[in-house]
């Protein structure tokens, strides 16, 4: 399900130290910390329920591809839908420029958001909900939360929004109190000056995830033409030119439900430090998965605004799963070049990273972390394969002596060993050692 009336939480009053009260919803003032802040200048009074026209769209087990329109106020309409009580819900909510019927909502195929009447009348528990909100939803869902008493199970911030939000008191924005377990995924986190970043860069959570630094997303460079004609249909195509890396967050998650160890999250210090060869493997109490699963991480609300890092894929499939690959070369002489390696396990084998470029020595070791396109099982045999570009009337060879290969999940280290050398572009097999 899905609901619109986040916007009765984020537009405020014009009417100096007032407030408007509409029924069950309550009162809402037109005060700081809510208005007249450098964060929010203007005093304007939300819209009513009315013009809002909340709406929820019931999606169940038993009606998975066509929504049930059920009403907050009116438990009839509940009562006639296929809601139970006794299951975990989850609400989506979108943000300020989606509706109920974005394809990503449908797809997710997951209800929305839970209000006060539905749980009161109807006997939910709130530890068993979980609402999902991107954008200004993210917001929404936290209000929703403190309105709770922070006593809903999880709240997911998918890119909460930055303008009007970032920097503001934990009472008007999404913050970790909100909820039992609050977990976000910054993916749009660049300044709104000058870069139009439209996510908060700011933790709000308990677990926040900053996939590929949090600010520009592999796959979003395409050029306006690629973008708009898209398979997706004008709209959708035209969105993701203007907000991709915004986007990118609902995309994400949703690739998290069907991948479920794809999205490790690596504390560090900072994504430069990550891209370095930095916070690798997991630390011994593990790492979280970003996304759906973020929840299994073992005791995840012992600290507030830890941050995790990863890199994803630049389409389709966004998983990726990091391993530490350490060479070590050998040959009769040096050469210039680069080399690449691929992996072959027991789930498959990866296409082939360059480690490194530059000159080529004997003896020498070189070391990179690489984010691979599947988890590849347990190791099995590596391939070593280089090249110069240019021809050498010498036809030099080179070869790789042993290549380690340490899991980033468990810390598992693997090593293999090859003989002799190898001319460009003829594939070395390395096998365990």
């Amino acid at each position: 399900m899905l609901s619109s009336w986040i916007l009765s939480f984020l537009l405020l009053a014009t009417v100096q130290g007032k407030e408007i009260c509409f029924g069950h919803l309550g009162c809402f003032s037109n005060e700081k910390p809510w208005a007249g802040t450098f964060q929010r200048p203007l005093k304007l009074f939300p819209q009513s329920p009315k013009a809002i026209d909340t709406r929820f769209l019931l999606y169940t087990n038993e009606n998975q591809n066509n929504y049930q329109r059920i009403t907050a106020t009116d438990p009839n309409t509940i009562n006639g839908s296929n809601f139970q009580a006794d299951r975990k819900t989850r609400f989506i909510i979108h943000g300020f420029i989606d509706k109920g019927e974005e394809n990503w909502l449908s797809d997710m195929c997951k209800p929305d958001l839970l209000s006060l009447p539905l749980q009161t009348e109807m006997g939910h528990r709130p530890e068993n909900v979980h609402l999902i909100g991107h954008s200004l939803g993210s917001h929404a869902a936290g209000e929703a939360g403190r309105r709770m008493g922070g006593r809903l199970g999880r709240i997911t911030g998918l890119d909460p929004a930055e303008p009007c939000f970032q920097g503001t008191p934990e009472e008007v924005r999404l913050d970790p109190s909100d909820a039992m377990f609050v977990d976000v995924i910054h993916t749009d986190a660049a300044p709104i000056i000058p870069f139009l970043g439209f996510g908060m860069s700011q933790k709000v959570g308990h677990l926040d995830f900053f996939p590929n630094g949090g600010e520009h997303m592999p796959g979003c460079q395409k050029n306006i033409l690629s973008t708009i004609v898209d398979i997706n249909g004008l709209w959708e195509g035209t969105r993701d030119f203007v907000a991709c890396n915004h986007l990118r967050s609902y995309k994400y998650y949703s690739n998290s439900i069907t991948t479920p160890d794809g999205f490790l999250g690596y504390p560090c210090a900072s994504y430069d430090k990550f891209q370095e060869n930095g916070c690798f493997p997991c630390p011994h109490g593990g790492c979280p998965q970003m996304g759906h699963y973020a929840d299994q991480f073992k005791g995840k609300t012992s600290a507030v605004g830890q941050a995790f890092f990863l890199n994803t894929g630049d389409s389709a499939n966004f998983a990726r799963w990091r391993y530490r690959v350490s060479v070590k070369l050998t040959g009769k002489r040096k050469v210039s070049g680069y080399f690449r390696i691929a992996l072959y396990g027991s789930n498959g084998n990866s296409k082939q990273y360059q480690i490194f470029k530059g000159s080529l020595l004997p003896d020498a070791r070189h070391t990179l972390d690489i984010d691979v396109d599947l988890n590849v099982g347990k190791l099995e045999k590596v391939k070593f394969l280089w090249n110069n570009h240019v021809i050498n009337l010498l036809h030099p060879t080179l070869g790789a002596s042993q290549i380690t290969v340490q899991s980033g999940e468990e810390g598992t280290e693997y090593k293999f060993c090859g003989s002799g050398t190898v001319q460009e572009d003829v594939l070395q097999s390395l096998y365990p050692c």
